[in-house]
């Protein structure tokens, strides 16, 4: 799988997580997309899910620096 473009069911495939939680990442701009073709079909660009990852993997080490576990606190569950 080397297109450039993914699907949005591709990327919620990527990222293991649902096609309408995909939606609403690039409805919120979060996620770059764009929307080709007469039916308006959303397309992500390979790099800008890369870029996003790298994003979201920023923001987990400043959320973890933060706010470190503490004794005793539990690993929640997903």
């Amino acid at each position: 799988m080397n297109d450039r473009f993914l699907q949005l069911n591709d990327v919620a495939e990527i990222l293991n997580i649902s096609s309408s939680q995909t939606y609403a990442l690039v409805r919120s701009g979060e996620l770059p997309a764009i929307k080709i073709g007469g039916r308006g079909q959303w397309r992500v660009e390979r790099a800008e899910l890369e870029g996003y990852i790298q994003r979201a993997y920023e923001q987990t080490r400043a959320f973890v620096a933060a706010n470190p576990m503490t004794r005793g606190e539990s690993i929640p569950e997903d």
